[in-house]
């Protein structure tokens, strides 16, 4: 579950935003008044979602704490409708003051899930491999479609296999074809 971040302009209101959130079973990292320490509290996490007000005790604006504020973050912003000003243009989600419980909760359950799905899909893509990664494999699909007559699919398959067979990468089952054949 990502970690939430609460940071209100009064200590007394992001203690508040925090026990709420814990009583729902929610983790929450840090109550804080400044966006300094909301951004220095995100940058030691991985993931997660700030949910502050419109200017903090620091004068940081919420469209700072945006800026400033690692990708992987989500925001929310409670503040009043007149307050709103480019959330559009940006992605940060609001709510308008004064928030209901259940409007909260609900919000947040939504942009949590939001991040699981991207976490899901940044898994499922392949890793980008370096150009001297990607010699080292093609090096040896032509050393197998060589001295084997094998296509170019089926070289390509046979590195696959024995990496997937010996666990180790496909560039240093590549590595190692070529290791053999270079003997």
């Amino acid at each position: 579950m990502a970690t939430l971040i609460v940071a209100f302009p009064k200590l007394e209101e992001a203690k508040a935003v925090r026990n709420l959130l814990v009583r729902r079973g929610y983790e929450v990292a840090l109550a804080c008044t400044s966006g300094a320490q909301a951004i220095n509290m995100a940058d030691r996490l991985s993931d997660g979602i700030i949910i502050c007000g419109y200017k903090l005790s620091d004068n940081m604006l919420y469209s700072e704490l945006y800026e400033y504020k690692p990708k992987s973050f989500e925001m929310l912003l409670v503040a009043s409708k007149n307050l709103w000003d480019d959330c559009q243009d940006n992605d940060i989600v609001c709510a308008a003051m004064p928030i209901k419980v259940n409007d909260l909760i609900n919000t947040i359950e939504m942009m949590l899930q939001v991040q699981v799905r991207r976490r899901k899909k940044k898994r499922m893509q392949p890793k980008r491999r370096s150009p001297q990664e990607q010699k080292v494999i093609d090096d040896a699909k032509a050393i197998l479609m060589e001295k084997n007559n094998m296509t170019e699919p089926e070289a390509f398959r046979y590195i696959q296999k024995c990496s997937m067979d010996s666990g180790n990468t496909m560039v240093e089952s590549a590595s190692m074809v070529i290791g053999i054949y270079s003997e």
